[in-house]
Formats: C-alpha cells, structure tokens, sequence
C-alpha cells in the first residue's frame, strides 16, 4: 500500500518555499552588533514605532541585515494595526494587484504569491484589485512567517536624549516602563508627524456634529441623517459611500474645486528611476516635481467615485468652499457660494499635518528638527505642505536645525508620509516601501557599525581561528649544491 504523500500543499507549500529560499539566502543574517546593557538593562539597537505596512518592511530588512536586537512597538490590537480596518473604508486597494510591495525581493513573500497559494492562479487572473481587509490578513501573515518581534498594545509616550542613547517611556497594558535604544524608527503613517486637519471653521460648532475622516464613526448611527463630507479625494468618496450604504436620507460632497481631478500624475511616471532618483534631485527640482503633482491632487479611484455616484440621493457641489458653517435647531447650515446647506453631521476628508505640537512624544527633540523651510523654499512658490516637511538625512533620519544642537536627531528615522519631499514616495505606499525599507536598514547598519568601530577593531586582532594548519605540506628539501661551471 502507498503511504498518503506528506508534500505541503497550498499556503503550508508556500511557506515551505519561503523557508527555503530564506536558507539559500542565508537570511537573517548572522548577528554582529555588540550587545549593549544600561542600568543593568537590555538596550536595544532599533526600536521601530509602528507595526504596519512600513513598520513591518522595515523590522523585516533590519533583520534580514543581521539585527536581531529590535522591537516593533504598536498601540493597536494584533491585526488592527495600520488603516486597513480602522479608517480606510474603500472597498478595495487603489494600488495596482501585481505590486509587490513590503517583499523586499522575495517572489514568495509577496500577496501574490500568497492569494494564489490559497485560491490558484485562475482566481488571480479574476482579481480586479485587492480587497482591503484581505491586504490586512496578508500582512499578518508576513508577519507571522518572518516572525517579527512586535509588541501590540504598546504606546510611545516619550523620547528623551541621553549621551549616545535614546530614553523611550512606553506604556502598556501594565502601566509604563522605559526602554533604553540607540535608533528609533518612527514608521507612524500619515499622521506620523502631526495628526488629522481640519479647516478652522469647524471650531465654530459642538463637536458633536463632526468628524475628521480619521476618525472612528458610527455609520450605522447616521442611518436616516441628512451627511454632509469635505473633500475630493479618494477618502471623501470612501466616507461618502459608507455613509449612504448605511442609510444616510442624503449626501451632499462639497468639493473647493470647479472639477474634480481625473489624472493621478505620480503613477502616470512610476518607475525604478523616479524611485531611486527623487533623493538624488536638486533642491529646486524636488520642489518642482512634488509642488506640481500636489497642486495637480490625486484623483479618487473611478471605482469609489461610483459608488457613490449610483446612490440616488448622493449629490457633487463642485467650487463649493465652506463660507461658515452654524449650528441650526439642533442640526448644521453649512454655507458655501451656491447657497446654505441644511446637516445632521459633516466629516472633514481633509487630510493630515505635520504639526509637532500634537505629538508629545516628541516634545524633548521637536524644538531642534529641521524643515525644509529652514533649508530652502522657492521664491513665489506656496507650498505649506512642503514647507513642514521635514528636511531628512540619507537614512530617513532627522536633522538639526542648529548644527549641535541636538545630535541625538541622527539616530531617529523618519519612516512616514512627511518624508516624502527628502526621499520620494518610499515610506507611505504600497509601490516602493520595499526600496524605502532597504535604504533606512543600510543606513542604520552602517550608523551601528561606525558607532562601533571600536569594538570591531578589536574583534579583527583577537580573532585568531587559523586557516592553514601547518601540516599542509613538509618544507621541501635543500636543494644539493651545483657544481662550479666550467670554462
């Protein structure tokens, strides 16, 4: 009788592959940074604040370098973590299927490689795009198989200099604890470097009746309600589409703009070039190109705007900017130039800042960091998008903006959607997070190494495993004396 065949078939296979693979590639490397203790405690050589998309790329290429001594800390629950099932309330991804996103160049590890593991290559071939909290489920998964060291339920409440380390109070379900690191990733999305905007009329009426995009809301509580949403972007849309398939009575979507914007330039000119190049452009020329494709704004996907669109009670008001906004008989009048609008309750698609003060985690360094409106803004232009930007070093890392200032700036790394005007559009999306990832592990491992040279140093004179043993061959005769020539 044949024995039942014990070959792994569908994600087990896959995971077998991987395994495999990762040997070939002797990944992770071996361990080499010298272990380090403070106050008779563990310091950890990477501390990573985040444990979504950006946040896993990251732990995954440090430790495929050989850095074994980190943690990823997140506040949200196990899967929870990121926007893909919290705020992000679009039906499926805006980025293209085959992308391969966090995979840092592994076939195996990619969602592609995954979704076919489980469902085959004909249900692939099927696949419009990718459906968001399937997105989330893949990289719990990635999570799982590189066996990142995340810590959830964890909050960075502050960072604090000291010589050459860093000092983070973190809190948990047990209270706070300090934790002592020599980097610090902050892999903390969009909001990473300030939090959610709103224009300043919203201050105007109870909070009650508002809410920014960002926000958990009560869909199902609005069921009934006369909903109002600010915005044009693919957020306004997903907002707007949640609330009428809840059973919003109307929507009405105020849009500044006379039209809504139908061409997303930055895809449009997506390749290995603009992800590699950006950092390396001139100052002027990063202004030039991020200026234009901010001003020219993303479009929402066709696919959210339509579903919006077939809600008959669903309705545009184009070149619509809020003049006031009032509380009316227990409900809003919101008033743009094409009249007064009769609300239950509004949500501000508008986006984020970076606005240091919303971060007190940041407090002790916050007064030091460099923006590139202390580095350079053109002269004419107004951006204040890119002037709070941050101004990052090649490693993602902050800057002084006093030299000597605060050198501890260079051991943290801005891994969000502010760094974009330093480095290009690595750290906030799915395209190029894998290149973004593997620029900030160099970076770091070369700071690590250089920091430790020291040590390195002695390691190369004490390291005394012989190669040869000495009995690879006997010495080889004297040769017998020639005889004297003759004449």
């Amino acid at each position: 009788m044949n024995a039942v065949s014990s070959v792994p078939t569908g994600l087990p296979a896959l995971e077998q592959r991987l395994r495999q693979d990762l040997e070939w590639l002797e990944w992770p490397a071996r361990d080499w940074v010298p272990p380090r203790e403070h106050e008779g405690r563990r310091v950890r050589d990477v501390v990573i604040v985040g444990a979504g998309m950006c946040g896993l790329a990251a732990g995954a290429a440090l430790k495929g370098l050989g850095l074994s001594n980190i943690v990823l800390l997140d506040r949200a629950p196990a899967g929870r973590e990121g926007p893909w099932v919290t705020y992000a309330r679009m039906e499926t991804l805006r980025s293209p299927k085959q992308l391969t996103g966090p995979a840092l160049g592994l076939p195996a590890l990619t969602f592609r490689a995954w979704y076919e593991a489980q469902h085959g290559r004909a249900a692939w071939e099927a696949l419009g795009k990718i459906p968001r909290t399937m997105w989330m489920d893949y990289l719990a998964w990635y999570r799982t198989v590189l066996d990142l060291p995340v810590e959830n339920g964890a909050r960075l409440d502050a960072v604090v200099p000291h010589g050459d380390l860093l000092v983070l109070t973190v809190s948990d379900a047990e209270g706070a604890r300090t934790v002592f690191a020599r980097h610090l990733v902050l892999a903390t999305g969009r909001d990473g470097l300030g939090g959610p905007w709103v224009p300043p009329v919203a201050a105007t009426v109870d909070r009650r009746f508002w809410a920014h995009s960002a926000d958990e809301i009560d869909f199902a509580g609005l069921a009934g309600k006369r909903v109002g949403v600010v915005g044009a972007g693919a957020s306004a849309m997903d907002n707007a589409a949640t609330a009428l398939e809840q059973g919003a009575a109307s929507l009405d979507l105020f849009v500044r703009r006379k039209e809504l914007p139908r061409i997303n330039k930055f895809t449009g000119i997506g390749s290995q070039g603009v992800v590699h190049g950006v950092a390396g452009l001139p100052d002027a020329w990063k202004w030039r190109f991020f200026d234009y494709a901010l001003k020219a704004q993303t479009p929402p996907p066709r696919d959210s705007t339509l579903r919006v669109s077939r809600h008959a009670n669903a309705r545009l008001h184009l070149a619509s900017p809020i003049l006031a906004l009032e509380e009316q008989d227990g409900a809003l009048a919101l008033t743009t130039p094409k009249g007064t609008y009769a609300l239950d309750f509004l949500i501000f698609a508008t986006g984020f800042s970076v606005d240091l003060a919303e971060r007190p985690e940041l407090a002790a360094v916050a007064p030091f960091i460099r923006f590139w409106k202390d580095r350079y803004v053109p002269e004419g232009i107004d951006n204040p998008e890119l002037e709070n930007a941050p101004d990052l070093g090649p490693s993602f890392e902050f800057q002084e903006k006093a030299q000597g200032s605060c050198p501890a700036l260079a051991r943290i790394h801005c891994f969000n959607y502010p760094a974009m005007l330093s480095h290009g559009k690595l750290s906030g999306d799915i395209p190029a997070v894998s290149a973004g990832a593997d620029r900030l592990g160099r970076g770091i491992a070369r700071a690590l190494f250089v920091a430790d040279r020291e040590a390195h140093y002695r390691s190369l004179v004490a390291y005394d495993t012989p190669e040869l043993l000495g009995d690879e061959w006997s010495d080889a005769a004297a040769p017998a004396e020639l005889p004297a020539p003759t004449s």
